[in-house]
């Protein structure tokens, strides 16, 4: 692909991570992302000025801080603009102006937004776990996933369309299903929560536009990456890991967004 076609991805990114910081701040508060229009400042709820909401240049020239009441500007806001920019521009350098460059360039929206809003807010959005998850299914019979187990299939003549369509039900099915179990087994020995709801339909999500054997390497990348960080974070911020409630849902969007882009973006960037 050519500076043009990147640039473009990367101007559409930009464009679509100031559209997620909406979300992300709107959702887990029972607000409508379309109404009020204009964004407004958290501290004095003013509304911002256009030339105050261009993407990542408005808030450098800003300081980070809003232009009526001086108060601070999460940085979360720029670092979505510019992470959701830069996974539309990998995706279209790699893949080109294609179906599956779409598709992963819509996963890897979706799970910047609940990594922002799982560490910001310890929510993880139905209109983009459920939602995202119809997104994936329907998805999978455009642009078809590895057979994985569904090659046991192939003797029975399934188009190639619905058997990337079962192994997409699989890995939405079968990885959120475990998960369920395991941590409907933790509750009742340990008599607390071990892993919110959220956090099963996140999984759900990430089989839909993985399958099922990216998704189990997603839940072991997960796993240790939180185990390690949660165990480091714990000991630097002298708190009980017993009563701290780690924000699962970020790791498990990390390592699916790793998992998703090595084996679906680069190694076909790889290959060409």
């Amino acid at each position: 692909m050519g500076i043009f076609e990147v640039s473009v991805a990367i101007l559409a990114g930009l464009l679509i991570g100031s559209f997620l910081n909406v979300c992300v701040f709107r959702l887990p508060r029972d607000l409508s992302v379309v109404s009020p229009a204009r964004s407004f400042c958290p501290h004095c709820e003013k509304t911002i000025a256009w030339y105050d909401n261009i993407p990542v240049v408005s808030y450098l020239l800003l300081g980070g801080r809003c232009r009526a009441c001086g108060k601070p500007i999460s940085v979360r806001y720029p670092v979505v603009e510019l992470a959701t920019a830069a996974a539309f521009a990998v995706c279209v350098a790699a893949l080109g102006w294609s179906l599956i460059a779409l598709k992963f360039c819509i996963f890897f929206a979706i799970l910047i937004t609940l990594m922002a809003s799982d560490i910001e807010e310890r929510i993880l959005p139905d209109e983009f776990t459920l939602g995202g998850t119809v997104m994936g299914l329907v998805l999978s019979i455009f642009v078809p996933l590895d057979p994985g187990l569904t090659m046991l299939l192939a003797p029975l003549r399934i188009a190639p369309r619905w058997l990337s369509l079962i192994e997409a039900a699989l890995g939405a099915g079968v990885a959120s299903g475990a998960f369920w179990v395991f941590g409907w087994l933790f509750e009742k020995i340990r008599h607390r929560e071990g892993l919110g709801l959220g956090d099963v339909k996140m999984l759900a999500m990430v089989g839909s536009f993985l399958g099922l054997l990216l998704t189990i390497e997603t839940v072991f990348v997960a796993s240790v990456a939180g185990t390690v960080i949660g165990l480091i974070y714990i000991y630097a911020a002298k708190k009980k890991a017993s009563e701290y409630g780690l924000p699962f849902g970020s790791f498990i969007g990390g390592a699916a967004l790793l998992v998703g882009l090595l084996n679906n973006v680069i190694a076909v960037w790889l290959r060409r």
